[in-house]
């Protein structure tokens, strides 16, 4: 499963190591949406790590 236009910006910034706290701040959206959002890539990418995350994106061309 892709992840939404959102979930790609906000896993660009995982990648770049920005926190939660900054991605929050830089996509002008509330601390709990960047939570859901790093949850529903973590499902999608089956995934455990931000690591893992950024691993599986790169395969599969998400970014």
């Amino acid at each position: 499963m892709q992840p939404t236009p959102r979930e790609t910006d906000v896993l660009r910034l995982i990648a770049e190591e920005v926190s939660s706290q900054e991605i929050a701040r830089r996509l002008g959206i509330a601390l709990p949406t960047v939570e859901t959002h790093r949850r529903n890539l973590f499902r999608k990418a089956g995934v455990k790590s931000a690591v893992g995350l950024v691993l599986v994106a790169l395969k599969e061309g998400w970014v």
